[in-house]
């Protein structure tokens, strides 16, 4: 008899699952959009689902609107051109196309807005399924940004892709930050962008869909550019409004013994594999001999994205079991090698990039799908089905 082979890995300690088993969901949500607009409307759509329906369903149902965007706009849209003026090669993105993306957009916020609702409806809360909706939602992060790109494309009244990268660095460091401050807090204080960010892009799509991409091509403000604008608004919030909070926090609950009361360098701890990624990515962007940013700014924006999305997650269970976080993964390999061998075989770079970009996002789908396969069994629960009282 063969012996069967068994890919399944079991990235959980068992110190992870006994934090799991003591871990309590703590919240704050402050923003005026989501407390007096989007929670009275969720309320209300949550009523119209099935109790039989598995929060979790709605959560990987809402990704998978993400996705869809992703790839319908890298159809129409794949080199970020179709919005630049100066670029007529490439066919304009149909009207239809933005109009089913704030559709799309829409139900992966509301699907989003009432998993929890779903959960406590159902009596299912548990550590699974937030880890299952934050973990997903780090990697909408990149998803959503970069189908907004294709709104004002990559040339004219816009930004380069290197700025781009940037920008999605930007928000990426946003959503990790509120989950480092969670990490020391042991509260999710959720930011009010990501209301505001939603409905925003809903929003933009719209107007898109109803003017096209020519809608935007305007200036502000002594010549700036409106995609410029948006670069600019991003940065000053996150400057202004997003790490002054987090730091506040954390400050705060040091300050009133309130968090966690991890030493300094445990508490700085999540910080340093987000910023090697940053770094080792960076230098391979910016410094690539073939430019490899210009050539294929998609498959970049994916790479980048998949592997932030890995860490942040790694990040998320270390903050819900209680345990330290780890320092380095081996998921950042890949790329640093790649960054190696594009200095040394220029040639093939573009190459290295395509098959970085394959393991990150088959490495990640393997640690997400271990991970989640792991606590349903050791919490004797299901993915995507409630639980019978007879199972």
């Amino acid at each position: 008899m063969y012996q069967k082979i068994r890919f399944e890995v079991e990235y959980l300690t068992e110190q992870h699952l006994t934090g799991f088993e003591s871990y309590k969901y703590s919240s704050v949500d402050t923003s005026p959009l989501s407390v007096y607009v989007m929670h009275p409307f969720w309320n209300k759509v949550v009523q119209y689902c099935p109790k039989w329906v598995a929060p979790n369903v709605l959560t990987f149902a809402g990704f998978l609107f993400t996705v869809f965007n992703f790839t319908l706009f890298a159809f129409y849209d794949y080199y970020l051109y179709a919005s630049s003026d100066n670029k007529p090669q490439y066919p304009p993105i149909p009207s239809w196309v933005f109009a089913l993306g704030a559709f799309n957009v829409f139900m992966a916020y509301t699907l989003d807005g009432i998993d929890g609702k779903q959960a406590r409806r159902t009596q299912t809360s548990g550590p699974l399924g937030e880890l299952f909706d934050h973990g997903l939602d780090s990697w909408t992060t990149m998803l959503i940004t970069v189908c907004l790109f294709s709104v004002f494309g990559r040339t004219d009244h816009s930004v380069s892709p290197l700025r781009m990268y940037f920008i999605l660095w930007n928000v990426f460091a946003n959503f990790y930050l509120t989950h480092w401050e969670k990490y020391n807090t042991g509260v999710l204080f959720l930011p009010w962008g990501y209301d505001f960010s939603m409905v925003g892009s809903i929003i933009i799509f719209i107007i898109s869909s109803i003017g096209g991409h020519g809608i935007w091509k305007f200036e502000l403000f002594e010549g700036i550019p409106v995609g410029v604008m948006f670069e600019i608004v991003l940065y000053v919030t996150a400057i202004v409004s997003s790490l002054p909070v987090v730091l506040w926090n954390i400050y705060k609950s040091y300050r009133d013994k309130t968090g966690k009361m991890r030493p300094f360098w445990d508490a700085v701890r999540p910080l340093l594999p987000l910023a090697v990624f940053f770094a080792i990515s960076t230098i391979w962007v910016v410094h690539s001999p073939s430019n490899i940013i210009e050539k294929d700014p998609r498959i970049i924006f994916l790479t980048v994205g998949t592997i932030f999305s890995n860490i942040c997650c790694r990040l998320i269970v270390s903050q819900m079991s209680n345990t330290k976080c780890e320092l380095l993964s081996w998921v950042l390999l890949p790329v640093a090698i790649a960054a190696i061998f594009s200095f040394i075989l220029p040639s093939i770079d573009l190459v290295f990039t395509y098959i970085v970009a394959l393991i990150a996002l088959l490495a990640h789908i393997h640690y997400g799908t271990c991970v989640v396969r792991q606590m349903c069994r050791h919490f004797r629960i299901y993915t995507f089905r409630i639980k019978d009282r007879t199972d």
